[in-house]
């Protein structure tokens, strides 16, 4: 699970500032449907309602003849809106004042000054999110661990301060090339970002405590069940293992790439159980919708279907989709092994 770090600052109803290691771009509209026009060229999001995960696109970059040009958006310096004046300092408490300089060092791009005026925020939550997630980041781990695990604590102030100062601090999580999940200073996202953490530390049963967690808060959270089954069969392969993926993906339909990633992890736990009948249907299912989904998924989907062909006997069918996997690459796992080649 790898986060991408973007800055959002809010200047106007339905017009924010994003800014993240490819440069600065600006997004307006309404909640859940955002056109954003950086350096990546134009690009149209789209959320899904109550998932917490949004495509994008990338939109052609020629006009169309004879159509009007979008007016232009005002630009608005958005650091100005956290410059804390003379008599405004002497009125704010230290703690805020490193939180609000913080992410004005940030807007500007300044990510290691930004990180030392946000570790004499930490106690706050909101300074505790940041610099958790600017230590990760900047690969410091134990500390990312402890800010991260200081912002679960005291979770209940998240989003005081950004609200206070307009800002929004959010996090982009890659799940495909054309699907991410975004979160934000919530429970949910500092929980993510622990999982992250502890990842890298190599302490993956910690990871799964977070997941777990979160899936008790959240229990329809299709990010959460893609990463805790991810971690399960990596982890902790085994009957327990296949039994809790399978439950918590029971209602689970091919609707986004990520159910699409649910179902093989599904397959792979049924698999896991000897119920080969319905490791082959759920994989037949996952299949037939293509569009969105990327060839690397496809590619898995199919060969994890040669393997339940194979446990069920079907060695002709399963020589023959080895055959067409084989056609299209060579090197892909170990095609080449089982055809004898």
């Amino acid at each position: 699970m790898g986060f991408r770090f973007w800055r959002r600052v809010r200047i106007a109803p339905g017009v924010t500032l994003n800014l993240s290691k490819s440069g600065g771009s600006l997004s307006f509209g309404p909640r859940g449907a955002k056109f954003t026009v950086g350096s990546r060229g134009k690009r149209a999001t789209v959320g899904i309602p109550g998932t917490g995960l949004f495509y994008t696109t990338t939109l052609p970059s020629g006009r169309t003849g004879g159509r009007r040009s979008a007016p232009a958006v005002p630009t608005v310096r958005s650091e100005d809106r956290l410059t804390l004046g003379f008599f405004k300092r002497l009125v704010t408490p230290d703690d805020v004042e490193s939180l609000v300089d913080g992410c004005r060092e940030l807007v500007l791009g300044n990510e290691d000054m930004a990180f030392e005026h946000l570790e004499q925020a930490v106690h706050l939550a909101d300074g505790a999110y940041l610099a958790g997630f600017l230590a990760l980041k900047k690969e410091q781990l134990i500390k990312a661990a402890i800010y991260l695990s200081t912002a679960a604590e005291k979770h209940g102030g998240l989003g005081r301060y950004f609200s206070k100062y307009g800002i929004s601090a959010m996090l982009s999580l890659p799940i495909t090339d054309e699907v991410s999940a975004h979160v934000g200073p919530d429970l949910r996202g500092v929980l993510l970002g622990l999982v992250e953490v502890y990842q890298r530390q190599k302490r993956r049963d910690d990871a799964i405590a977070c997941l777990e967690r979160l899936q008790r808060l959240e229990p329809d959270d299709v990010v959460v069940k893609l990463s805790l089954a991810e971690l399960l069969l990596d982890v902790r392969p085994g009957d327990d293992a296949f039994r809790k993926i399978i439950k918590s993906t029971a209602d689970v339909e091919n609707e986004t790439p990520v159910h699409t990633a649910l179902l093989l992890y599904k397959a792979r736990a049924l698999r896991g159980l000897g119920l080969l009948d319905a490791a082959r249907e759920t994989l037949t299912g996952a299949l037939r919708r293509k569009k969105g989904r990327s060839e690397e998924v496809l590619r898995t989907l199919r060969y994890e279907r040669v393997l339940v062909y194979e446990d069920l006997g079907w060695r002709r069918r399963a020589r023959s989709d080895l055959e067409k996997l084989y056609a299209e690459d060579p090197e892909y796992a170990d095609v080449a092994t089982r055809l004898g080649l």
